[in-house]
């Protein structure tokens, strides 16, 4: 994708957005010094925390911030990768609730948090880039579509010729 394309800036907020509210939640839990692994239900912004779930925010966060600087295709696939990561963590998590191995004081709450904020950056990640109807000036339906990106640029109103 051509660096200044219009869609770089999408997945640069994308990641950009998701990644200041990762850093701020995990920036806060820190700063309330919790126990690294105390599952005792401190809160920060209505999210259980622990030591650990706030510096794997912090972390999640800054790589989401990297994400935002490089832009392009990388934040958009960080962004599509992240979701992922975030999906499955609140599916473990939930399984992990009430058991004796739930390391990150996860509640309902973060399970909840966390299938957001994974749809929010699949979404960042994907716009533009998985549709069936994709516009033939896109440089994702121009890769796809080799032997029809030449003619379909030059059609009137981007459809294709022939």
């Amino acid at each position: 994708m051509p660096v200044d394309h219009r869609l770089s800036r999408f997945y640069r907020f994308g990641a950009g957005l998701m990644g200041l509210v990762l850093l701020a939640f995990g920036i806060l839990g820190l700063i309330d010094k919790v126990g690294f692994f105390d599952t005792g239900g401190d809160t920060v912004a209505g999210l259980s925390t622990n030591g650990a779930l706030s510096v794997l925010s912090v972390c999640a966060g800054l790589l989401l911030l990297v994400g935002m600087v490089i832009g392009g295709n990388f934040a958009s696939t960080l962004n599509m990768v992240l979701g992922i990561v975030f999906i499955l963590s609140g599916f473990v998590n939930l399984a992990l609730l009430d058991g004796g191995f739930n390391f990150l004081a996860f509640r309902i709450q973060n399970v909840l948090f966390s299938f957001v904020v994974g749809v929010m950056l699949m979404f960042f990640g994907m716009y533009g880039r998985v549709s069936a109807t994709l516009p033939h000036d896109n440089p994702y339906w121009r890769a796809r579509h080799p032997e029809h990106s030449d003619r379909a640029v030059g059609a009137v109103g981007g459809d294709r010729v022939g």
